[in-house]
């Protein structure tokens, strides 16, 4: 939906470096940095907080109401106004950003986090498929993403020297991102399963990501460029694969047209695309051109810390608003099998001059 009434805006964003490993980190021990950096760019304190809202994953955890530990590194006493999605915090995002248009709060903290290292991201991934046909089946997140890229190549969208030559470009731009975990040349590697090579697909690391929006005048205080939410809306395809045509997002591209994306050009998208044939999915249901500068960040292909890379790629498209790199910018972020859930926000900086 296109924004009503009150403007809000991203004011800061700060991230850990991302790694294949933290076992010498706590889920506490690896948020309370990254909040603290969020923090310290506005000036704000935690009591200054109107409303906290944070996504993570009670199966990467492997325990319940795990986010409640997390906590610990927020500060919750004295009481705050908080909140949790069981999703990548891009939701998070979403409800803090609602909570904001209600005018509950002129700020919220929104951060979320991930440790995939302990356990097989692959098969915990499984548990999001429908229960009594396709999960006892195990197809892992991989294999079902090479389903999707098979069909793109059957479809004649794409081939694999062409995802090859995405990998690289991405991998290419990540060279400039500090925090990324997978930079540079790289070999495409044997078939993980076919048709994606290991370079097609996202490494398996831990991290955080963490936002502060602010309303109105507050954010203007906060922040020399705030980058506008103008619209943000999320869309859900059926859950049966066999009934979706993988070539194409029709969820993606109605949120998209909600939030207002193809009201005006934007200049950068940042897509959670965490397989390269996913960019190709999502560059053709976007519309992007040439002219677009695509996960200039490095994307998913760089850093994918499950639960978190959705709300990276909302701060990172942010961020190059607050440098005077963007002036109108996607941000799109997803969750499941297949791009099965996907939401989009198109952020403005204010007019240069």
């Amino acid at each position: 939906m296109s924004a009503p009434g009150r403007d809000v805006a991203i004011v800061a964003f700060a991230q850990s470096d991302h790694r294949r490993r933290t076992d010498d980190l706590s889920e506490v021990e690896m948020v309370m940095p990254v909040l603290h950096e969020v923090l310290r760019q506005t000036g704000l304190k935690t009591s200054d907080i109107g409303f906290t809202c944070s996504g993570s994953s009670d199966y990467l955890a492997g325990r319940a109401f795990s986010f409640t530990m997390a906590l610990d590194g927020v500060g919750a006493w004295p009481p705050i106004s908080e909140s949790h999605v069981e999703m990548d915090g891009a939701w998070a995002l979403y409800e803090a950003w609602v909570k904001l248009l209600t005018g509950e709060a002129d700020t919220a903290l929104v951060y979320s986090y991930g440790k995939s290292s302990p356990g097989s991201v692959r098969d915990v991934l499984t548990r999001q498929l429908d229960p009594y046909y396709v999960a006892p089946l195990w197809p892992d997140s991989v294999a079902l993403a090479a389903l999707q890229a098979q069909a793109l190549i059957d479809a004649g969208d794409t081939d694999e020297a062409a995802l090859a030559a995405l990998a690289a470009r991405r991998r290419a731009d990540a060279a400039a991102n500090p925090h990324a975990q997978v930079t540079g040349a790289r070999p495409q590697g044997d078939h993980v399963v076919a048709p994606l090579r290991t370079g097609d697909c996202p490494p398996v690391g831990d991290g955080v990501a963490a936002v502060i929006l602010a309303a109105g005048d507050r954010a203007r205080a906060l922040c020399e460029r705030p980058a506008w939410i103008r619209g943000m809306d999320h869309r859900i395809e059926a859950h049966a694969l066999g009934v979706r045509d993988l070539t194409d997002s029709p969820s993606t591209r109605l949120a998209a047209e909600r939030a207002g994306a193809f009201d005006r050009p934007v200049d950068t998208a940042e897509l959670h695309a965490p397989f390269t044939s996913q960019e190709v999915v999502l560059t053709k249901a976007l519309g992007l051109g040439d002219g677009v500068r695509v996960n200039p960040s490095g994307g998913a292909l760089a850093a994918n810390p499950v639960m978190a890379a959705g709300l990276l790629r909302l701060g990172e498209a942010a961020a190059r608003i607050h440098r005077g790199e963007s002036d109108r910018a996607l941000a799109h972020a997803t969750s499941g099998p297949c791009l099965q859930q996907n939401l989009v926000a198109v952020l403005e900086g204010d007019p240069r001059g």
